[in-house]
């Protein structure tokens, strides 16, 4: 499989000035924030949002300031509403490192939250990027009514195969469909092509989403267990569905006793896991992983071949083989 790094070459120059760029769009004259925001910039992931953006304007056509400021837009929205995620979760960990209230407590991560919104905000209104702000604010609207009818579901576990599917476009497909319309927007791509790009990332999303809920079901490297840990939250994901779809009502009560009561108990849990493999949960779940792999892929081929959409081609195929 193609790295991450060989994907990201024909833009690293991009990703790499796009860096100082970020850093500069969270500078404040309280020394605290600076603190927390020199933090947040360390412990970056995969710059896997940023590299949608700049491919999308690439592909569409060239890269300049507005595209910049797109990609610094998604970053800060999106930081924003991880770091109030963790505060929600009581999460005092992402991606391996102490999370944000864990380190400065509640009050202080939620007042960062809100300043790095607010940054966003002002980046996109001062220099009148407008259609920008406007794409990111609707993809920050869905992924809080996302989360909000993913937690409505869960207190009863009755969500259908078609609500999952809502859920996961809204919570995680609609942000990276936001990044590929706005890197499409900043180039100066006509509205269809926009839409266009909205499209391929929301389906590129929903592959990326069935992909990380499939890493439940898979053998940790620590432990060489499946970690079981959206069961313990309570989280109905797609493998989870097709089992209980296809369970008698016995076996269905079972499940569900498990999911809402025994959730802690490892035991019980590998139990589940062991009933979603031997009744193809995995496979089913991969099977339309591939579907949206592959109508994204269709997508991307209506536009003409270049060095960035064969990087694209590989960042799709990236997000359904990633090991974690």
């Amino acid at each position: 499989m193609t790295t991450l790094k060989e994907i990201r070459e024909p833009i690293q120059d991009h990703i790499t000035a796009f860096d100082k760029y970020f850093k500069s769009s969270m500078r404040s004259s309280v020394p605290l924030l600076n603190k927390v925001t020199r933090y947040i910039v360390k412990r970056k992931g995969k710059q896997m949002r940023p590299m949608f953006v700049f491919l999308s304007a690439s592909m569409c056509g060239e890269v300049n300031e507005s595209t910049y400021r797109a990609a610094s837009l998604v970053e800060l929205l999106h930081t924003a509403t991880l770091v109030h995620d963790d505060v929600v979760d009581d999460s005092n960990e992402r991606r391996g490192f102490f999370s944000i209230n864990a380190l400065w407590k509640n009050k202080i991560a939620v007042l960062v939250g809100d300043y790095l919104l607010s940054r966003g905000l002002l980046l996109s209104l001062d220099n009148n990027d407008f259609s920008l702000l406007k794409i990111v604010s609707n993809a920050v609207r869905e992924m809080s009514e996302g989360e909000l009818l993913q937690i409505e579901k869960a207190r009863k576990l009755d969500i259908e195969e078609s609500i999952y599917f809502d859920i996961i476009r809204m919570k995680t497909a609609s942000l990276i469909a936001s990044c590929c319309a706005c890197g499409a927007k900043s180039a100066g791509a006509d509205d269809e092509t926009v839409d266009k790009m909205h499209q391929f990332g929301e389906t590129v999303g929903m592959a990326f989403q069935i992909k990380d809920d499939l890493f439940d079901y898979e053998q940790s490297n620590s432990t060489g267990k499946p970690s079981g840990i959206d069961i313990k939250e309570k989280k109905l994901t797609l493998p989870l569905i097709h089992l209980l779809n296809h369970s008698d009502r016995s076996a269905k009560r079972k499940i569900i006793n498990i999911v809402k009561h025994h959730n802690t108990d490892k035991k019980k849990v590998a139990e589940v896991i062991d009933m979603v493999k031997s009744n193809g949960g995995i496979a089913y779940a991969k099977e339309k992983m591939t579907v949206y792999q592959q109508k994204a892929l269709g997508i991307l081929s209506e536009f003409p071949q270049n060095t960035f959409r064969d990087s694209m081609h590989e960042l799709v195929i990236y997000t359904t083989m990633r090991i974690k």
